[in-house]
């Protein structure tokens, strides 16, 4: 009778129904339909109903806004533990729950980690005591290697003007065989080398890339700045002036080198590499003890005789910088040694002492 329904509308119960109905507005036929196909069972609300349900939900609000303003009256009038010191849960929650090398570093899978041993600590554990030692020599040869490297990179301008020079000069350049452009790439070469030293490049530390990265920067612009300072005396010369007085490249005094180290370690972000840089770089103070004896004194004030006057206090600092790089390496094996003496001692007073112990105790460094 769904044609009945067009004429006379969807339902009788009622004209408030069929108005408040969001489904009048269907066919007849599809209404039917979908009572018949529908698992819900769809009731319209009445007017009455759609007039109550707003001042349910408004007493409901004010309900639930009076009880959290009892609970907030409550805690102010007794503060919890938790309340008293918040700090504690975020210091808990700043330590990490599983190493770095996870892929989840929000904790999960922290119970699999708790045994974990990173390959860097498992090699280091099996080393013997030769590959120790061998080790703390390697790391000092590479630091000398890595100071090359980093100088030809801040000489790349004068190499790059060699190479061009070779390959499209002039027939008196060729004659001469671009003997200007070698002097320049040769003297940059030498003065970033004793840059790199002066800043603490030599330095041994496991510090991140980036503190590296930040000397060589530092080098390269104390480089640019000493051409700079040389073209404007020049200049001042050929004009007749006064020849104009630029401070230092590199202060003398201990203090302003560590802050000059330390300054350029705190690029990186890291606390302990600030702290490293600043106890390696540049003159710092860490080794304050190996002041070098009467002989290398002379020595270095020699060599340093044979440096042009501007040349000198970079040299100077490059020198002591190296001494202080031997003296840490040299600090570095006698705790190896000791920490050896301290393995066979324990291995004497265990029962399993070998005849290389006995050996190493007879004829090895005490």
């Amino acid at each position: 009778m769904g044609w009945l329904d067009g004429w006379f509308g969807a339902g009788g119960g009622g004209g408030d129904n069929s108005e408040n109905d969001p489904l009048r507005k269907l066919d007849p036929k599809l209404r039917e339909f979908l009572k018949k196909e529908s698992p819900i069972k769809y009731t319209p609300a009445s007017a009455d109903e759609q007039q109550t349900q707003p001042q349910q939900q408004q007493q409901q609000q004010q309900q639930q806004q009076q009880q959290q303003q009892q609970q907030q009256q409550q805690q102010e009038a007794s503060p919890t533990p938790a309340s008293q010191n918040p700090q504690q849960p975020e210091a808990a929650s700043d330590a990490p729950a599983v190493p770095r090398e996870s892929q989840f570093q929000d904790g999960r899978y922290a119970d699999l980690w708790k045994t974990y041993q990173s390959q860097s600590s498992v090699e280091a554990s099996t080393k013997s005591d030769h590959e120790k030692l061998m080790d703390v020599l390697e790391g000092f040869k590479e630091r000398k290697l890595a100071i090359g490297g980093a100088a030809l990179e801040n000489c790349s301008d004068e190499q790059l003007a060699w190479s061009d020079c070779m390959k499209n000069g002039d027939w008196a350049q060729k004659m001469t065989m671009c003997r200007t452009e070698v002097q320049r790439f040769e003297r940059c070469y030498m003065v970033q080398s004793r840059l790199l030293k002066a800043l603490g490049y030599l330095s041994t530390y496991d510090r991140p890339r980036e503190v590296d990265e930040d000397i060589q920067m530092h080098a390269d612009a104390l480089y640019q700045r000493m051409l700079e300072q040389e073209t404007a005396i020049e200049k001042a010369k050929a004009e007749g002036l006064p020849v104009p007085k630029f401070p230092p490249l590199l202060d003398r005094s201990p203090a302003a080198q560590t802050a000059r180290a330390a300054g350029a370690a705190a690029a990186s972000g890291t606390a302990s590499a600030v702290r490293e840089a600043a106890g390696a770089g540049g003159g710092a103070t860490a080794d304050a003890g190996e002041e070098p004896n009467a002989a290398t004194l002379a020595a270095w004030r020699a060599k340093l005789e044979k440096l042009p006057e501007h040349d000198r206090a970079a040299e100077e600092a490059a020198l002591r910088a190296e001494h202080r790089a031997k003296a840490e390496i040299a600090s570095q094996v006698q705790a190896l040694w000791q920490e050896q003496a301290k393995e066979r001692e324990a291995r004497k007073d265990s029962g399993g002492e070998s005849i290389g112990d006995k050996l190493r105790n007879l004829i090895g460094p005490k």
